[in-house]
């Protein structure tokens, strides 16, 4: 069943364009719809699968966030490279917070608050997705529920980090309006996206993974992003790039466009690298994270 929006479901504006339709590359083969806000600019799919019918969409091996173990080339680099990131993203949390409590919404299988805790975090997950879910709870003893509405309503949070996740909620105003609520005065709300106008998005077209419709419902570019300072009681106050973000997706999107291809693997390498020095002039990573503060 699918879920036609007739209102953007950020700002709520009647006025959107059908702005182009996209294949889902990865699974069904499907083609989606996307729309194009008028008003805050929000890209998101319509109509879109309801979200008791979104799972069938992620049920493929080749979905590495619900799994701990690399079962081909494209899933043992993107393991190595979560395991830099990860190292990377703990860094940046320590920038502005050096301990508390960090809840890590769409955690997957923990990675990133295990290590946490082994920094001394007072760590919680939220994971929606079965198995990634009883991955992580192995690690964080329990630590990891399905939904927000599982958090008893006062306990509050130092940090609440959302990597590569806000793309894929449905009740994106509640759930960024519950969120904040479980956010200390003074807390920092972290939010990952991958990036529509950046050089391998307008490299790969219909063939970047970034889309990766229908998972992705959403796609965020800056003056979006910026936007959500005016919905929601936040201040944006910096701005990081993914670097390699952009091998990854890349690698993918070669795969997507040329299908199997000996040739695949150093082409989304030098895409990766090109799509980086073309970022270095216009600051539109393939991957960008936008650091929120609640006012």
């Amino acid at each position: 069943m699918s879920e036609r929006l007739t209102k953007c479901p950020l700002c709520k504006s009647g006025h959107f364009l059908n702005h182009q339709e996209l294949i889902d590359h990865a699974v069904t083969k499907e083609s989606f719809v996307i729309c194009k806000c008028t008003q805050c600019q929000l890209l998101f799919t319509n109509p879109r699968p309801e979200e008791t019918e979104i799972a069938r969409y992620y049920e493929f091996p080749e979905y590495f966030s619900h799994n701990d173990q690399s079962s081909s080339l494209t899933q043992f680099i993107y393991n190595l490279a979560r395991k830099q990131n990860i190292k990377k993203k703990i860094n940046l949390i320590e920038s502005y917070k050096n301990s508390g409590r960090w809840l890590d919404y769409g955690c997957g299988t923990g990675e990133l608050l295990s290590a946490a805790k082994n920094r001394s975090w007072k760590v919680t997950g939220i994971e929606p997705n079965e198995k990634a879910r009883g991955l992580a709870n192995a690690k964080l003893e329990n630590k990891v529920f399905q939904s927000i509405e599982e958090i008893r309503e006062t306990k509050k949070f130092d940090v609440i980090t959302l990597f590569h996740v806000i793309e894929h909620i449905h009740s994106l105003r509640k759930t960024i309006k519950s969120l904040l609520k479980h956010l200390k005065p003074d807390g920092y709300i972290i939010i990952a996206v991958p990036n529509p106008e950046s050089w391998d998005a307008l490299k790969y077209g219909p063939f970047w993974a970034g889309w990766d419709v229908p998972r992705h419902l959403y796609h965020f570019n800056k003056t979006c992003i910026k936007g959500l300072e005016e919905l929601f009681t936040m201040k944006l106050i910096d701005e990081k790039p993914m670097k390699m973000d952009s091998f990854y997706v890349s690698l993918l999107s070669e795969g997507y466009q040329n299908q199997k291809s000996l040739g695949n693997f150093l082409k989304g390498f030098t895409s990766g690298m090109r799509s980086n020095i073309e970022a270095k002039k216009t600051n539109n990573y393939s991957s960008n994270i936008f650091i929120f503060q609640k006012r």
